[in-house]
């Protein structure tokens, strides 16, 4: 059995070596940058227009009057999946793995790929279907009704199921392990029956339910850790300075790595994408179920909104763990790795209360990133059965992988959730690429209304050319 398990885990290797090493780094790349080229830099010029959208009080209102999730709960649902682990276990890893200079790799797919994350949340409005008082959607639906290629959603769809309710999940829940046992020496196993009991009792809920909680807990634990990463940085400020100066160098030459191992350039930019992608998402095909959840009046917005969370997601948050961990100056030589090593440079900048801090940080992180994890799920489930009896044996089987994950190997778990991701950014990217088209038409309509001094531009898909299939944004629709 064991040589079976050793054969399946050397196979996961070469597979994602080769996907990354030489189709998802040139997709990720040329795609991204083909995006931002085709939307004239949509991540750049409506920056502003973002955080206009994400706080507008009326349409947040109006939206939860009317049973619907709001622009701001689905940020919050897609930012919970977003933030998890990978924000701080994921960058511990990067500088172990790959150095500074894999931070660099980080932001810079981030400010790229924040355009595929546009296009393809635009794509989860356009063709979002109703759901009761809500609205689902995401690639699944867009591949069936843009495409008419319904077989190519169910495979998608039984990807992202397994990835995120399983695959994902497991990794939330092995680094919240591995944190609590670090400091306060709880057994794997009770961790991850509290876990599995936990998120049982908010995902059996159903999206409403994953929408407060997220709402609730993203904003807090986000915002408590960003302050915490400001006040060391403004404690290390001399430091500052030097530590861009070595993230940029480092990005571009080969150095050695902790524990004495050399790592090339192309081990150092593979290793920040990778874990970038995995922190962010865009381009993936998460964060689109999410962004079609939501009551808005132009599919744009919610496309501006999930850019939004690119930016908070990477640029921030990963940002926040990078420095705190470069900043301390035994990472190089420490022989810890992921969540080990980020509590042992918390603890070194604000002695044992960061260990402490930082486990109660990564269970939000976690928590909230399982519950998000799950939606996603969720909303694959019902594009191919409505019955309540599967999604009941989903959310059970999605629990019992929490508690998998809690006593897991660390390494196995990674590089499955590399593997899956790698599968899913794939199909979704090159499903983006044919339909971003009507994304293009959508922005060029709201940039028109814009400009025409209309305050809360609208959509209608009447007298588009080729867009056929959808659902909602009919004239009749909205009239009713």
């Amino acid at each position: 059995m064991q040589a079976i398990f050793d054969s399946l885990y050397s196979m996961v290797g070469v597979l994602n070596n080769y996907l990354w090493s030489y189709v998802l780094i040139i997709m990720l790349v040329v795609l991204g940058i083909y995006f931002s080229f085709r939307t004239k830099f949509v991540q750049f010029r409506y920056f502003k227009e973002m955080f206009r959208l994400l706080t507008d009080g009326n349409a947040n209102k109006n939206a939860k009057k009317e049973g619907k999730i709001s622009s701001f709960q689905a940020f919050c649902i897609s930012t919970s999946s977003r933030v998890g682990t990978g924000n701080i276990a994921g960058i511990a890893l990067a500088i172990a793995g790959g150095g500074p200079g894999a931070i660099f790799w980080m932001w810079i797919m981030a400010l790229i790929g924040s355009a595929s994350s546009f296009v393809e949340s635009t794509l989860a409005q356009i063709y979002k279907v109703k759901n009761g008082t809500a609205y689902k959607g995401g690639p699944a639906y867009y591949i069936e009704q843009g495409l008419n290629m319904r077989w190519l959603g169910i495979i998608f769809t039984i990807l992202i199921s397994i990835t995120y309710g399983f695959v994902f999940n497991s990794v939330q829940s092995n680094t919240l392990s591995l944190a609590f046992n670090n400091v306060f020496h709880v057994e794997y196993m009770v961790i991850g029956i509290v876990l599995a009991v936990l998120t049982a009792l908010v995902i059996f809920g159903g999206v409403h339910r994953v929408a407060k909680v997220s709402e609730v807990i993203v904003p807090v634990f986000a915002g408590m850790y960003i302050l915490v990463a400001i006040g060391i940085t403004i404690l290390n400020i001399d430091k500052f300075p030097a530590l861009i100066g070595t993230i940029i160098a480092d990005a571009f030459k080969p150095r050695q790595m902790i524990a004495g191992t050399s790592a090339g350039f192309m081990t150092v930019l593979l290793t920040g994408v990778k874990r970038g992608l995995f922190s962010n998402e865009a381009g993936m095909g998460s964060a689109p179920n999410a962004a079609a959840t939501a009551e808005v009046s132009h599919p744009v917005k919610q496309g501006l909104i999930q850019t939004l969370g690119v930016f908070t997601d990477t640029i921030i948050i990963c940002s926040c763990t990078a420095f705190m961990v470069l900043l301390y100056n035994g990472y190089a030589t420490s022989g810890n790795e992921g969540i080990a090593l980020a509590q042992e440079a918390l603890t070194a900048h604000i002695g044992p209360v960061g260990g402490i801090f930082l486990a109660l940080c990564i269970f939000l992180f976690a928590f909230s990133s399982i519950v998000g994890n799950y939606y996603y799920g969720e909303s694959n489930i019902q594009f191919v059965t409505e019955s309540k009896g599967a999604l009941n044996v989903y959310r059970v089987l999605v629990c019992g992988m929490v508690f998998f994950g809690s006593i897991a190997k660390l390494q196995v778990v990674w590089d499955l959730a590399d593997l899956f991701m790698a599968f899913m950014a794939i199909i979704n990217m090159i499903v983006i690429a044919k339909l971003g088209k009507y994304a293009y038409i959508a922005l060029e309509d709201y940039t028109r209304q814009k400009k025409a001094g209309i305050k809360d531009p609208e959509f209608f898909v009447d007298g588009i050319e080729g867009l056929e299939n959808v659902e909602y944004w009919h004239k009749e629709d909205k009239a009713n």
